[in-house]
Formats: structure tokens, sequence, C-alpha cells
């Protein structure tokens, strides 16, 4: 199966049992089958017609920011879509690119002086990703921006979905229960004032700097909001900041984030998860459920 991949896709960069740890922002994660970096849609919707042909399972990946991949790796095809980076402006619409990173999104917004996606300035994920969870930060979310996105089904049909057909909620979009692949998104953005946009977004990116452990390899957020309680102080008034497991560690800096300090791996991630669940459980009656995905095998 993996050599059947490289015969049948010769203009398509692939890799065989390549480590995951390679391309997560934790620096952990097992050997993906085969790893493939298509550089448009029609080689993603290539990949995606083989797999349905001979019956192998596929699944595709952003820039691996807010994601665990476990240490046993990811059997069949991962697709990575970093080379689909493209970032258009027409008027008050953004057009981008699953691959493109979010960060860069909202700068070429910024250089077109349009205002409204300051909140996403410090996000580091891609824009696949990150209209696929509904990301937010700073009382902003995509789903205040987003237009369209055109998203391809495992059946080899592409589909564009309007605001409203997203069900967009908190760390949520339809697009998790449908199976398919964001392609291109869309937002709307007002004209603004540039000296102001950029301001805002310096702000929110020293805000950022100065919270979160930027310094040592990590999955971002762990956990989602629970209703009436905020993670990082359950996990401080538990007593567990600080806490190490293996190599990872409940940072000092911020408790709702775990860090990478000592050549964690995926298993140390995912047992200290579950360690801060059932103690937050067992103290404050609060069922903490995570943000970050968690995927591949034991």
């Amino acid at each position: 199966m993996k050599d059947a991949f490289k015969q049948a896709f010769p203009e398509i960069s692939i890799l065989l049992d390549e480590p995951l740890m390679n391309y997560t922002f934790t620096k952990t994660g097992g050997p993906a089958d085969v790893l493939a970096f298509p550089k448009n849609t029609a080689e993603t919707k290539a990949l995606v017609d083989y797999c349905r042909e001979n019956d192998i399972p596929w699944l595709v990946l952003g820039n691996a920011s807010n994601l665990i991949v476990r240490d046993g790796g990811i059997r069949g095809l991962v697709i990575m879509l970093s080379q689909l980076t493209k970032v258009s402006v027409e008027d008050t619409i953004v057009e981008a690119q699953a691959g493109a990173k979010l960060i860069d999104t909202t700068y070429a917004a910024l250089k077109e002086n349009l205002a409204g996606f300051e909140f996403a300035s410090g996000i580091p994920g891609s824009i696949g990703g990150a209209v696929f969870m509904n990301a937010g930060a700073y009382d902003g979310e995509i789903k205040d921006v987003f237009a369209s996105c055109d998203i391809l089904f495992a059946d080899g049909t592409i589909k564009t979905l309007n605001h409203d057909e997203m069900n967009f909620s908190y760390r949520h979009s339809s697009v998790q229960d449908l199976g398919a692949i964001i392609l291109t998104a869309r937002f709307q953005l007002k004209k603004g004032n540039h000296e102001m946009i950029k301001a805002r977004m310096d702000e929110l990116t020293a805000l950022r700097q100065s919270k979160q452990p930027l310094e040592y390899p990590s999955c971002g957020s762990v956990f989602k909001r629970p209703v009436g309680h905020f993670t990082g102080k359950l996990i401080q008034d538990a007593g567990l900041q600080g806490m190490k497991w293996g190599g990872a560690q409940i940072s000092e800096k911020h408790a709702g984030f775990i860090v990478n300090i000592d050549n964690a791996t995926a298993t140390d991630y995912v047992e200290l998860i579950a360690y801060i669940q059932k103690t937050i459980k067992e103290k404050f009656d609060v069922a903490l459920e995570t943000e970050v995905r968690i995927i591949g095998e034991e």
C-alpha cells in the first residue's frame, strides 16, 4: 500500500513511515504510514478518491497546533495541507486556502485596512483547523467573521457551505460531523483604520506572549472552558500547576497549558490530561472536556 502511493502520485511529495512528532506543536506523535503534501485542490481530491477506491483510511492535518497524535501513529494516509497557503483579498472579503496560517491571514487583512480579524492575530493554527473548530480568543471567534467555505467530502464531491450551514458553536462546526476537508474559506470583514487595527493586533499579541508559555512546545489550550468556571483557576486551586508527568508539565505560566519540557511522549500528555480531568471532577465536580484533538493509535 505504501509504495503504491508513491507510484500512483509521483507529482506529490509523499513520505513513508514519517514520525508526526516532526510536525506537531507538542513535538510528540508516532509515524504516519503515508504522509502526503498536495499542492492544490485537484491533488487533494485525487488522494481522497484513491483512498475511497482502495478502501484506505485517511485524515487531514492542518499545521497540527491544537492536536495530540498518539505514540502509535496513524494508519493509512495523512494529508497535510501545508502547501495550500494562498490568501487573497477582494473588497472586504478575505479568501484563504486551508493550509494558510491564521496569523498570516490576519496580516493580509491588516494590509488592506480590514477590521474584524484582530482577535485571531495570535492564534497559531491554519485556516482549515480554525474554521473546523471555530477557533477563538479574546472575545472573538471564527463564526464572527466567517462567510463561506468550500469543503471536499469523502465521496469526492465539493460543496460550498454558508455561515448558517456551519452550525457554529463553542469550538465546533458542522464540518467535524461531516468527515470532510475544508479547502478554502472566506471571511467578511469591514473597512477600518490601519493604525487602530494594528494597535489592537499588537496588544493581543503582547497579551498572549505575556500569559502563555510560548517558550515550550505545547498543544495550546488543552481544555474547553467549563460553564461558570475558568479552567486555569480550577487546576491551580487543585494544586496541580507545575506538576510533571514524564516529560510533560502543567505550565507554571498558564495552568491551562501542558508543555513539553523534557522529550515528552504523547502518552505523557494523554495520561496527564486524564489525571487532571479525574482530579478536577473529584475536587470540584466539574467535568473538563478537551479542546485539543487526540488522534492516532496507542
